[in-house]
């Protein structure tokens, strides 16, 4: 077949130009891996260069198997997806992929064993483990998860155990220093690499042995690297090494989506790709297949606030279409409602379908209160590189702490809790216990504080079951007290030493604290801890319908790469997108923010919404933020936010935050829908609503609408 086809000309000119460095700034929507793809096929079909003889490099093993299907359909003239000879484009893959294959062939020549084992994450954190004991450190006093993140970012920069000791200052990074180095020492010891030394042992690799780099850039007579605005460090060096005298390197990205830079990704690599290889040739793809005008004018009103950025415009033959809608709403519930109500309505219409629907955040504890709406009005959704809000391991944490407390013969809550966080009872001495507290008579929490009346278990475990039951016993008197649900769950956290277990040194504790803080914030709209553990069962045993159509829920980070006809961005204030985070940063980080609303917002074909709130309770507390800034970078007019007290007006009813109720009335809750007041009991109220269901509320967070 004719390789040019259905190629724009921008595209055919990135097939053209065959010889020396080549950078394509391939904009969002705009057929980068179609180019890529028929790129390498020309260069075999017309160009005599052999399979072999190509390196090509993806981000994702997904990526590299999807773009082997359609190059081999487009040379032989097959349908797409059949299947793929074996041993055909063998060096096609991701980094990892590719480094471990010349580690196979080649690592004996600077000393590593060609039958390596490769370690996990897990496997890491065990050896680390290890390395604090052999050094005399607790893990309590340096978290293993914290060690390997510092590690991880060493690496990626290419530091060495010597190079980390000698820049550490802190007597915390001392500590990581040493256990670096006796990471490695065991390490080589086991005859393992993890996943960075992939990466650094093939740049030493290269580097320290010419021969071997000198026959590689000999073989690989064409590289091409996609998303090269995500290399980091290590990657950038490798590519370096193996670029031959002929130059013939080709680069696909675009710097306006790079949005990784805490996982190590240096942007700057594709901005410096001119300085790097001089004379290089520049292509921009700029015509857009996937949006509308109206979607791509907003999207490059933000992202063009960036001054740290290549130049470029994209465009597109599908029209206008609709303009981006900003919506103001009163909170986080009226949000969740008015976007759940949108889909709902369009589809009751037969105008679109639930998959057309995407709901992107900026963290993932914004999603509990969607996942709510959707539940409520049973929309079936799922949530894409994640898990549901009560389905995540540090909620269902704190839920079975409340469930043993409220029911204190939960077997199954206990065994969850007993060792979380780490009191150093066994699996033996939790088996003895139990088997004592179901013959005594006793619930758990009594049997616990008990605990000297069981024999054959060990003093520390007395002690440390001792600490448990005291621990319980304290919160069922504060549930006796008639302790509110977020009260207690914050109480806790500490109490608990929980809050210390998350917050481990890696960028996901940081994910976790703001999940339990929007527990805290769920949990406050509830009177009683009964009434917020039935609504949490309800929750997290949901029917979202196991197949078929579905709103996605995911992050902007999760969401690069795909594409939807309608997206819904929600939380656009300050604080909450850009995150509070780059307040106390430099620009580069705000810049990087920008670069992540610009992707968000590219994801949509059709129709793009996106929403503010004029307040939000985060972190057990109702603030009031500003719009974000990416809305005026638009060009968009938005209120200022209301202060105390005041109203907000919106596409929806209004509220007001203080009403006064009496029995009888009919009342209107975003959550839980209509119903009747049927008791009051000070902030507190009963309703008995439509669906059958009856809560206890507290009227400060819950916020009825008397009807």
């Amino acid at each position: 077949m004719d390789i040019r086809e259905g190629l724009n000309t921008a595209q055919v000119r990135a097939l053209d130009v065959v010889e020396g460095p080549l950078l394509i700034l391939a904009g969002a929507g705009s057929g980068k891996t179609k180019t890529l793809t028929h790129r390498i096929a020309h260069l075999i079909a017309n160009e005599g260069i052999w399979p072999q003889e190509i390196l090509a490099v993806t981000f994702t093993n997904k990526a590299a198997r999807e773009m082997r299907e359609r190059l081999w359909a487009l040379l032989e003239g097959v349908q797409a997806g059949e299947s793929v000879p074996r041993g055909f484009m063998p060096w096609m893959g991701t980094f990892h992929g590719v480094c471990v294959r010349l580690l196979r062939q080649y690592g004996d020549r600077i000393n590593i064993r060609t039958n390596f084992v490769i370690y996990d994450e897990d496997d890491r954190l065990g050896l680390i483990k290890k390395s604090l004991r052999d050094l005399g450190l607790s893990d309590k006093q340096i978290k293993p998860r914290s060690v390997s993140a510092a590690i991880s970012g060493a690496k990626n920069q290419l530091i060495s155990p010597a190079g980390y000791s000698a820049s550490a200052q802190m007597p915390f990074q001392k500590d990581i220093a040493k256990v670096y180095e006796q990471y490695e020492t065991l390490k080589v010891q086991a005859g393992a690499l993890d996943f960075d030394d992939l990466l650094i042992e093939t740049v030493r690799l290269l580097k320290d042995h010419e021969p071997t780099r000198s026959a590689l850039r000999a073989q690989f007579k064409h590289i091409l690297i996609d998303e090269y605005q995500d290399t980091n460090a290590a990657q950038y060096a490798i590519v370096k090494y193996l670029v031959n005298d002929q130059r013939n390197i080709c680069v696909v990205g675009d710097d306006w989506q790079s949005i990784y830079s805490w996982r190590g990704a240096d942007y700057t690599n594709i901005l410096n790709f001119e300085r790097d290889f001089p004379g290089a040739e520049v292509i921009k793809l700029e015509q857009n297949y996937r949006s509308t005008g109206a979607i791509l004018d907003a999207a490059h009103q933000v992202i063009t606030k960036n001054t740290e950025r290549t130049d470029k415009k994209l465009w597109t033959e599908a029209g206008q279409g609709m303009p981006v809608e900003i919506h103001q709403v009163y909170d986080e519930a009226e949000e969740a409602y008015a976007l759940a109500a949108r889909i709902q309505a369009q589809v009751g219409i037969g105008a679109r379908r639930y998959g057309d629907f995407a709901v992107l955040y900026r963290m993932n504890a914004l999603s509990y209160i969607i996942e709510r709406s959707l539940l409520s009005m049973h929309i079936p959704y799922q949530i894409v590189g994640g898990v549901r809000f009560y389905d995540r391991a540090e909620i269902k944490d704190m839920i079975a702490y409340l469930r043993l407390i409220y029911q204190p013969q939960d077997i199954m809550s206990f065994t969850r809790i007993v060792n979380v966080p780490k009191r150093g009872l066994g699996t033996t001495s939790v088996e003895k216990f139990l088997i004592w507290q179901g013959s005594s008579g006793m619930d758990i929490v009594a049997a616990l504080n008990n605990i000297d009346l069981v024999g054959g278990i060990t003093p520390r475990a007395r002690v440390a079951f001792s600490h448990l039951g005291e621990l319980l016993r304290s919160a069922q008197v504060k549930v006796q007290n008639e302790i509110g649900p977020s009260e207690l769950v914050e109480w806790l956290l500490d109490a608990a030493g929980y809050r210390d277990h998350v917050l481990d040194g890696t960028p996901a504790s940081e994910e976790r604290i703001e999940n339990l803080d929007a527990l805290i914030s769920d949990a406050r709209s509830f009177a009683t801890v009964p009434d917020f553990l039935e609504e949490v069962s309800l929750m997290s045993s949901a029917d979202t319908a196991s197949s078929g159509e579905k709103v996605t829920l995911m992050t902007l980070h999760a969401a690069k790469g795909l594409e939807f006809p309608v997206v819904w961005m929600v939380g656009l204030e300050e604080g909450v997108f850009p995150h509070s985070r780059v307040f106390d940063a430099g620009p580069s980080e705000l810049e990087e923010e920008r670069r992540l609303c610009y992707v968000g917002m590219t994801r949509a074909r059709e129709e793009l919404h996106m929403s503010y709130a004029s307040s939000r309770l985060q972190h057990g507390q109702r603030d009031y933020n500003m719009p974000s800034r990416f809305l005026s970078d638009m060009g968009h007019k938005v209120a200022s936010m209301p202060l105390g007290r005041a109203r907000a007006t919106s596409d929806f009813d209004e509220f007001s935050q203080e009403p006064q109720f009496d029995i009888g009335d009919r009342v209107k809750s975003m959550q839980f829908g209509m119903g009747e007041i049927v008791d009051i009991d000070g902030m507190a109220v009963t309703v008995e609503f439509d669906s059958g269901t009856r809560k206890k509320l507290n009227v400060e967070y819950a916020r009825l609408e008397r009807l």
